[in-house]
């Protein structure tokens, strides 16, 4: 039986999970105050929290940060609107172990909360056993104060575009040396799956592979995570801990979003790379290491150089090799073929058979921009295979937003773009489409957010809707 809190401050989804999770046979207690929720982990043990991302004192960051403060261990899980997916990658790589996006199903919730409790758990043992190598879907991101030690799956596919090509050559030309590697990419790119790729294809392929996501590490804990420490090196220090580094001697260490670290932190990890020692908080012994650095970043770390937040000779030490990781909206020859790849994983993981998808649902695919690039596709087409009843993904089982954007995606010319009404010099008809134009280019530019479009037009939401519906707008 493990413990689950949820937060949320609609006292329908709470009163909804309680009862889902009690009849699983799990302890719940749900709260609608954020503030009360923290107050009660401070004193209480908790396995899992499901938890609003708008809430009345906080966002969801807020309360996850909070949450990690009081107990790292806990696994959180975002309760979010599709519309705020580029949010839910945010929260994610700050620690959150997954998110879910309204409405709730049945289903996903049960897959999501099994699946974070059998993480906890699996959790728990690496902390007896030390590090454990266990295969890791695509593109899903890990946890523990940011830090995970086992490699993605081995079943990795690049594409078949030429950027795809380009990417998987530079790959083996890179991976049999030691070079360090800067992998730069936006969130969702595959980031971590290149880097296993580069380890895989290696000499080191027979030893760890360690991936720490420096965005999730808070400034205090980042020495010990990273090097480890001795037993009182701090207040809470009860035992001495194994670092990263440690875990990964004689493999390689993936660090994500590097340019968050702090700057001392900079200054011990130049001394580890000089050096090849590390030594553990607390400690007077040097151990000796011999680990590749693979780090990555979704923006140029000499920008950030430049500025004084990241050191030079750092920053010279990881870049003996770099390579760029395009968007899925600028791979587009590729799309489809991810696609199968996740609808393959997504049919194994709920017992389904899909067969694929239908030819509008490739042209939504296509025409959409994917700003959460893989990781939004993957989640995207687990989501339809969930819902779907057909042999095939539809269009039905999609989120709206994506097929909205989907359709009207042409409007962004507006030289191009055609008068509702027939007549060029009608005075209501010129009216009428430049208000098409308008509202389409709101709804585009807020990511399809209607309540987020009525503010920037000024109007109520139900005034947007009924305007939506005469424009035919909502027949998606």
């Amino acid at each position: 039986m493990a413990k689950i809190l949820i937060i949320d401050d609609n006292i329908d989804i709470c009163q909804l999970l309680e009862r889902f999770f009690k009849k699983k046979g799990h302890d719940t207690k749900f709260f609608t105050s954020e503030v009360n929720a923290l107050d009660y982990l401070k004193s209480n043990e908790c396995d899992l929290v499901f938890c609003d991302f708008r809430l009345p004192k906080m966002d969801g960051k807020e309360v996850l940060e909070k949450i990690k403060q009081i107990d790292p261990s806990i696994q959180v899980v975002i309760i979010t609107g599709y519309s705020d997916v580029k949010t839910a990658v945010d929260v994610i790589k700050l620690g959150a172990f997954d998110y879910v996006t309204k409405p709730l199903f049945p289903d996903e919730i049960l897959i999501t909360m099994e699946k974070a409790l059998k993480h906890k758990a699996s959790l728990g043992q690496e902390q007896e056993d030390g590090a454990s190598i266990k295969d890791k879907p695509l593109v899903n991101v890990n946890h523990k104060n940011g830090s995970v030690n086992h490699p993605p799956s081995k079943h990795i596919i690049i594409g078949k575009s030429a950027e795809a090509k380009n990417i998987q050559k530079q790959i083996e030309l890179v991976a049999p040396t030691n070079y360090s590697v800067i992998i730069y990419g936006e969130s969702g790119t595959g980031k971590e799956s290149i880097a296993y790729s580069i380890h895989a294809l290696s000499n080191r392929k027979d030893k760890p592979f360690v991936a720490v996501d420096c965005g999730s590490l808070y400034k205090e804990l980042a020495g010990s995570e990273l090097f480890g420490h001795e037993k009182g090196a701090f207040t809470g220090a009860m035992q001495s801990k194994v670092g990263q580094f440690e875990l990964a001697n004689g493999g390689t260490i993936f660090l994500d979003e590097i340019a968050n670290l702090s700057y001392d932190i900079q200054v011990s990890l130049l001394r580890v790379i000089q050096e090849r020692k590390i030594r553990r908080l607390g400690s007077q012994k040097e151990t000796p290491i011999d680990v590749r650095i693979i780090v990555a970043s979704n923006e140029k770390i000499n920008g950030a150089t430049s500025k004084g937040t990241f050191r030079e000779d750092l920053y010279h030490r990881f870049n003996e090799f770099s390579i760029d990781l395009p968007s899925l909206r600028d791979r587009k020859n590729d799309i489809m073929m991810f696609a199968e790849f996740f609808l393959s994983n997504a049919n194994a993981e709920l017992g389904k058979q899909i067969e694929g998808f239908d030819e509008e649902v490739e042209a939504i695919f296509l025409d959409y921009n994917w700003p959460g690039n893989l990781r939004e596709l993957n989640n995207v087409i687990k989501r339809a295979v969930l819902l779907s009843g057909k042999n095939k993904i539809t269009a039905e089982t999609l989120p709206q937003e994506i097929v909205f954007q989907s359709k009207f995606s042409l409007v962004d010319d507006k030289s191009e773009s055609k008068p509702l009404n027939g007549d060029a010099h009608n005075l209501k008809s010129i009216a009428l489409n430049a208000e098409f134009e308008k509202i389409v280019e709101v709804l585009k530019k807020v990511n399809f957010n209607k309540s987020k479009a009525a503010q920037l037009l000024n109007i109520d939401r139900k005034t947007l809707y009924n305007k939506m519906k005469i424009f035919n707008l909502l027949n998606t």
